[in-house]
């Protein structure tokens, strides 16, 4: 339910907008790659223009999802390490219950008949 709705009113839209985007701008356009070239420049590329805008949107996608990635480290690294503590904690009341059964059982065996 939640991905159609997101499927309709985010992806969608922006399929539109992309898609429009990239029919207006067909034309080619030069990036230059040279701050420092002169009349001539040196390192440039010439391709339709939605290219250099879809291009730096997806830059923009991955550095922010890195950045994101990045800046959630620190809860992920907590998360494995009270994952591990409750694993700890989880095989230690495992052990101690098999003792208090073991203890139990001796006990009882221990108790006169009546």
């Amino acid at each position: 339910m939640w991905r159609k709705l997101f499927l309709v009113l985010i992806v969608l839209p922006v399929a539109v907008i992309l898609i429009a985007l990239a029919v207006v701008n067909r034309k080619p356009a030069l990036l230059i790659l040279d701050p420092l070239g002169g009349t001539e420049p040196g390192l440039s590329l010439e391709a339709p223009l939605f290219l250099f805008l879809l291009g730096a949107f997806a830059f923009g996608l991955l550095v922010g999802g890195l950045a994101t990635w990045l800046g959630q480290g620190k809860w992920r690294r907590l998360a494995r390490e009270e994952t591990r503590q409750a694993r700890d904690w989880r095989r230690q009341a495992d052990r101690l219950e098999k003792e208090l059964e073991g203890t139990d059982r001796g006990s009882r065996a221990q108790l006169p008949a009546e």
